[in-house]
């Protein structure tokens, strides 16, 4: 991929991003940066579109096609999560309660339902659209790449979580048997 179209892809996706912001919960402090979940996910999704073109040998041309498919299928997987966890949420408010109210509970769980099979959906049709750029070859290259970069993040976040916990100041007690 040239430099200067891997720039301008990054200046792109990064120029609707919030600056970097001081953290305000505990576990750092007023001057240290923190990125938010959202700032990070749209950072590693970048990554994936660069990788993507140079794992899968798309052309610039085939690119200016893939982009907004690729971006369509990530957007998709995003909001059938954010409406997922939102319904979790309740699910787990509800469970709390001394009253459970059986026919919220079921209604969430119906809606649980709904939203995954719209996901799956949406998926599919992302998919039908990014098959319709790429060869055969890339189409299976492509589904490697996916497995490949969702280890990658999940590598990614373990490490943060270690560093996290390494960075943070034992309270007393801690560690004591």
């Amino acid at each position: 991929m040239k430099p200067l179209m891997c720039a301008a892809i990054l200046a792109a996706t990064l120029a609707g991003a919030p600056p970097v912001r001081a953290q305000g919960r505990s576990g750092g402090t007023a001057g240290e940066p923190a990125v938010t979940p959202f700032e990070l996910q749209r950072l590693f999704d970048s990554y994936a579109l660069l990788q993507a073109q140079e794992q899968l040998k798309i052309s610039d041309e085939q690119y200016s096609r893939f982009l907004p498919r690729f971006k369509a299928l990530q957007d998709a997987r995003r909001q059938m999560l954010q409406q997922r966890a939102r319904v979790l949420m309740d699910v787990r408010r509800l469970l709390t309660e001394s009253q459970t109210d059986e026919g919220q509970l079921k209604d969430r769980l119906k809606q649980l339902q709904d939203i995954e099979g719209r996901g799956q959906t949406e998926a599919r049709k992302a998919y039908d659209a990014i098959d319709q750029v790429l060869d055969l070859r890339q189409q299976a290259q492509f589904r490697i790449f996916e497995e490949q970069m969702e280890r990658r993040k999940v590598e990614l976040v373990t490490r943060a979580r270690q560093a996290n916990r390494a960075n943070r100041p034992q309270r007393q007690g801690d560690g004591l048997p």
